[in-house]
């Protein structure tokens, strides 16, 4: 019981790592990365899909981005879509090709990306912390319920802690990562 419990924490813990390093992709340090067009839908045929699933995007260069739609009407479309996000991109369209140059990072946006990066790190912490909340409350149930003795319940809670430092320490090496990727020039 003790071990599900810790078991289906440390696996939402995880999950909440993978959604900080999900989001922090999207977050573009000067180099061209597909994934930064994630995020963005495009209306087809009447509903909303990521450009993803009507166009091929690579990458030309280490600060180009390539978008080849494969139906010649969805280029304006997707054009649109690039312009009016909050990326900052300006496509170039030659036929139906769009070619997305990434623009240089001034050291003001690159601190202020930074700040984006320290404020997604807090947010998984909080996660990760809510998580191991919710388990310590469990445990609790558990011994109100006589199921487990106090000792079990205070080892338990040691471990829970143990799994969150240990989470908690891999989200400040991502985001220190991250910063350090943003600041290189």
């Amino acid at each position: 019981m003790i071990e599900d419990i810790k078991k289906d924490a440390s696996e939402r813990m995880d999950k909440s790592i993978e959604a900080l390093k999900q989001s922090l992709s999207k977050i573009r340090t000067g180099r061209a990365h597909p994934s930064l067009l994630d995020h963005l839908s495009v209306d087809y045929y009447g509903s909303q899909v990521p450009i993803s699933q009507v166009a091929n995007i690579s990458v030309e260069d280490a600060r180009t981005l390539t978008v080849t739609p494969w139906e010649k009407q969805m280029v304006q479309v997707i054009e649109k879509a690039i312009i009016s996000s909050d990326l900052g991109l300006n496509p170039a369209t030659a036929g139906t090709v769009m070619r997305i140059p990434m623009p240089a990072l001034t050291e003001e946006s690159r601190r202020n990306l930074a700040k984006v990066v320290r404020t997604e790190g807090e947010t998984a912490k909080v996660s990760i912390r809510n998580i191991r909340r919710d388990a310590n409350s469990d445990f609790k149930a558990l011994l109100k319920e006589k199921e487990i003795s106090e000792d079990d319940e205070h080892k338990a809670q040691d471990d829970i802690q143990r799994i969150t430092d240990k989470h908690v320490a891999d989200v400040d090496r991502i985001v220190t990562q991250k910063e350090a990727e943003l600041m290189e020039l």
